[in-house]
């Protein structure tokens, strides 16, 4: 079939590109710029980038007008520069006498499955809990208790909690650092309006989606922030305020570390093992000392620069990678795709 469409002359191929006279239906191989088709598995039009659903091989076969190539891309200098520029206005993260840390044992990649407890002592020794009066830290923790972590069993909000939702949201948004990162995707032409830009995050943040039963049990918030259990291990978590509030209950319990980042100042980045209340984390890496705004933003900022793929940035002058991935059962809006996970990784 592939050698057959390659012999049609370019005549009879512009007859028929309405027909979508092509052969793989997740790519966008003589497919660029057709019309918006809800059945499609992914998309080639110009919107499809700020809607997150191109097909991958977008860039390959329609740059010319797409954002790959024109001065609404987001390349990969552009993200080292935002990336370090949100850095410097987290205005709100923890100073170094706020935390101590005592990270203890460090473990090869290839012991991080061994469930071994090789740290007596708690991971924090000290946190000056005044930083859970500002505005953006009291609104993320009233959002923690939300949740139920088992997979498979479905949340219902309450007009309260949808409210907590609502008033993070707000919060962060007055913050330079989520305001400048409005600016940045408004330069970009992903958002008109920050109105749109706060209206998305709530979606693909807190928009519910099924992960086990046909239940609507996760979203990404939950997943991310507060975390999860699936099959009997502990999934998402990647909070370090998450973390230190259930240590200090004595429900989480720290085993060791695969990994800790170069930054001799807050925010720093940690690769951890521990037990959730009996469930074991294999690696669940967290930025510590970060507002929730400087990871909430930059989790949002790959997520949309680079759906599902790796996504490179600069902080203090030391070069990390975020991971994001696209839920891919069930859409929001128009197709719009809600966060699976996203977190952050050494390189």
């Amino acid at each position: 079939m592939k050698t057959w469409i390659l012999l049609i002359t370019a005549g009879i191929a512009c007859s028929l590109a309405s027909g979508s006279l092509y052969t793989d239906p997740d790519s966008c191989r003589g497919r660029c710029h057709e019309p918006y088709n809800k059945q499609d598995e992914c998309h080639c039009n110009t919107k499809c980038e700020k809607h997150r659903d191109c097909c991958e091989d977008y860039h390959m076969h329609c740059s010319k007008e797409g954002f790959s190539s024109s001065h609404d891309s987001i390349t990969n200098e552009e993200l080292l520069s935002i990336s370090e520029q949100l850095y410097k206005v987290d205005h709100n993260k923890a100073q170094k006498s706020d935390i101590n840390i005592n990270p203890q044992h460090l473990i090869s990649s290839a012991e991080t499955r061994d469930k071994e407890d090789h740290s007596p002592e708690p991971l924090y020794t000290y946190v000056n809990e005044k930083l859970f009066s500002k505005p953006t830290y009291a609104s993320f923790i009233k959002l923690l208790d939300n949740y139920q972590r088992m997979t498979g069993r479905g949340e219902a909000f309450s007009a309260e909690q949808l409210k907590e939702q609502e008033n993070f949201l707000q919060e962060v948004m007055k913050t330079e650092l989520m305001k400048k990162l409005y600016n940045f995707l408004h330069k970009k032409k992903r958002y008109s309006t920050q109105e749109e830009f706060v209206s998305d995050l709530k979606e693909m943040w807190f928009g519910l989606y099924s992960r086990g039963k046909g239940e609507e049990d996760s979203s990404g918030f939950e997943h991310v922030f507060s975390g999860e259990v699936k099959k009997g291990k502990v999934s998402g978590f990647h909070s370090w305020i998450r973390f230190y509030l259930l240590e200090k209950q004595g429900l989480v319990d720290y085993y060791s570390h695969n990994y800790d980042g170069p930054w001799a100042s807050y925010p720093d980045v940690l690769g951890m093992q521990f037990s959730w209340d009996g469930y074991f984390k294999e690696v669940g890496s967290a930025f510590i000392g970060c507002s929730p705004e400087f990871e909430f933003g930059l989790y949002t900022l790959c997520f949309i620069a680079r759906p599902g793929k790796m996504c490179r940035l600069s902080l203090g002058g030391h070069q990390l990678g975020i991971q994001t991935y696209t839920w891919t059962k069930s859409t929001y809006g128009n197709d719009r795709k809600y966060i699976a996970t996203a977190y952050v990784t050494s390189s």
